[in-house]
């Protein structure tokens, strides 16, 4: 299986390793400023919905999961996409809202009960389920992975916290931790499976973002060993209020976006930052735009300068840490992976695409 998932992701790559040269001094180099984004189709069908996506550590290849139970493979420096991989259980087609794709392997996990966890690979037949929780409430939000060993999954209360299973042995087997070793979760406190990006790892250490009736930072400094919580001050009091979504651009300077997706103009306390590693945030473009928006993410080698917001009312960018933000298009998008400083990959309602920012 793993021999299988290489193939798709890695053979492609010997028509690339000319580029390999090009894209390390491109990591090198300062990210310019944006003024326009070009985007560019991979797929657009009318039943597609992505809010999962990854790009394996190579760069070279795009994974993506649908709420159908699709699975999609794309090469960037070919542009050769496999699409679709149907990954079905007794007929019943998971719907995905999370995925995790390292160079080894891929795990996706749909999102309520039974919700499951499968160990990914191009051929639907050996896809296997590696974790399954059918608890009425179980509803899992986002995947990541610290390092090839060790991945956390994380999802709304089944009990008095929010449920976080870990692996320690690359996916094989995972376990919940029980709520004796977690914050206990205020009334109505949950997550959003809005875009996968509920989680923020930096090293050893990782951020949780939750919302709802309270939206709050869970925090560990020790891959999910040990767990904290801090305060937000972002919009919350609502089933539908909170953090969407987090990124982190180093072990101190973070950022996380929200709303109200009930109220997607409106733009009051949707947007915080935190520079001392998430103990303390603070509100910026206070009832300024963007509004409500599922996702956001650093620009790559901006020095925590830029970022990038998405959402289904369009893309926003900011080059000073998220106090002003300018409207690059009205096209929608779900959740969004940067592959370089100018390059990113976004899915949504009806379409994959590739992202071209100058």
């Amino acid at each position: 299986m793993k021999y299988v998932w290489l193939l798709i992701l890695v053979c492609y790559s010997c028509k690339s390793k000319m580029h390999s040269s090009l894209d390390l001094n491109e990591k090198k180099q300062q990210s310019r400023l944006f003024t326009e984004v070009k985007i560019i189709p991979i797929i657009e069908e009318e039943t597609l919905n992505v809010r999962a996506l990854e790009i394996v550590e190579d760069k070279n290849a795009l994974v993506f999961l649908s709420s159908l139970g699709d699975l999609g493979v794309y090469n960037n420096e070919i542009e050769e996409l496999i699409f679709p991989i149907e990954i079905e259980t007794d007929s019943i087609k998971p719907n995905f809202r999370s995925l995790s794709a390292r160079n080894s392997s891929g795990y996706g996990m749909s999102i309520s009960s039974p919700a499951k966890l499968y160990k990914l690979d191009i051929d639907p037949k050996k896809s296997n389920i590696v974790y399954q929780e059918d608890h009425e409430k179980a509803f899992y939000d986002s995947l990541e992975f610290w390092n090839d060993d060790e991945g956390i999954a994380i999802g709304d209360p089944t009990d008095d916290c929010m449920s976080i299973i870990i692996t320690r042995d690359g996916g094989t087997s995972w376990k919940k931790i029980t709520c004796e070793n977690l914050p206990e979760a205020k009334d109505g406190e949950a997550a959003f499976a809005a875009s996968d990006t509920n989680i923020a790892i930096v090293g050893d250490k990782t951020w949780v973002a939750t919302g709802g009736k309270a939206s709050r930072i869970l925090f560990s400094p020790d891959k999910g060993k040990t767990w904290g919580v801090f305060n937000t001050p972002i919009i919350q009091g609502l089933e539908t209020t909170g953090m969407y979504s987090i990124d982190f651009y180093d072990d101190l300077n973070g950022f996380a976006i929200g709303g109200d997706y009930k109220l997607p103009e409106q733009n009051k306390a949707n947007k915080i930052r935190t520079q001392d590693g998430g103990k303390t945030w603070e509100l910026v473009a206070e009832n300024k735009n963007p509004g409500y928006r599922s996702c956001v993410k650093y620009v790559p080698n901006s020095n925590a300068k830029q970022l990038v917001a998405v959402g289904f009312n369009g893309i926003d960018y900011s080059s000073d840490g998220g106090n002003n933000w300018k409207h690059l298009s009205d096209e929608g998008f779900y959740t969004l992976r940067f592959s370089n400083d100018s390059i990113a990959f976004a899915g949504g309602n009806g379409r994959v695409s590739k992202l071209v920012f100058k």
